[in-house]
């Protein structure tokens, strides 16, 4: 029995039909010359960046599935470092004004199909854990300090006041309907890939 063989590359269309047959609504988007798909899932859009290029034109040994929320005010303290530190195959940072969960799926050296239709439910998956992370990250128990504190304030809640309105800087689910378009066009085209360095590079 033949087995069938593997991807050592991917294209535009390849993961454009991979999302398509998991059920994704998928949109091809270009700016600057850099192509990338656009969908969504949980009720929030997410960009599919294509990485290094292999010798092959119009194929990549790379992709990054990104999700970027609008940031309004400050994030709350040690929210980016938490995900990261108890988060395993995704990335969390803060991009100018953006909180930008990302994953990269790598083929170099030959996957199958499974391999793709694993990462895009891995992701789907992790979508689901970030949006409930940042809805409970204000409920978080406290610790050390942050304990003393909250002992030592006055019964009217204003630590805990505090940490929820932080929270609430963060665009929610609820909200996204109305922004994600903006969001996707406002990182389009200040996002670039830097394929020397295999790093991604904002211009903000």
């Amino acid at each position: 029995m033949n087995e069938p063989a593997l991807i050592e590359n991917v294209t535009v269309q390849l993961l454009t039909d991979l999302l398509q047959g998991a059920g994704y609504r998928t949109n091809e988007s270009e700016q600057g010359g850099i192509v990338q798909l656009l969908s969504a899932s949980q009720g929030i859009g997410f960009a599919v960046r294509f990485g290094n290029p292999s010798p092959e034109p119009g194929t990549f040994l790379d992709f990054t599935l990104s999700c970027a929320l609008r940031v309004n005010g400050a994030l709350p303290s040690g929210l980016v470092e938490k995900w990261n530190q108890s988060k395993r195959f995704s990335r969390l940072s803060e991009q100018g004004g953006f909180l930008v969960l990302e994953m990269d799926v790598v083929v170099a050296g030959g996957v199958n199909q499974r391999y793709l239709r694993a990462s895009i439910e891995l992701w789907d998956r992790l979508l689901q854990e970030f949006l409930l992370y940042l809805r409970t990250f204000s409920a978080a128990p406290q610790s050390g300090k942050a304990k003393e504190s909250a002992a030592a304030a006055d019964g009217n809640g204003a630590e805990t006041a505090e940490r929820v309105d932080a929270a609430k800087n963060i665009t929610m689910a609820g909200q996204l309907d109305a922004e994600q378009d903006a969001v996707d066009t406002d990182i389009q085209g200040r996002k670039t890939y830097a394929a020397d360095d295999k790093t991604n590079t904002v211009a903000l």
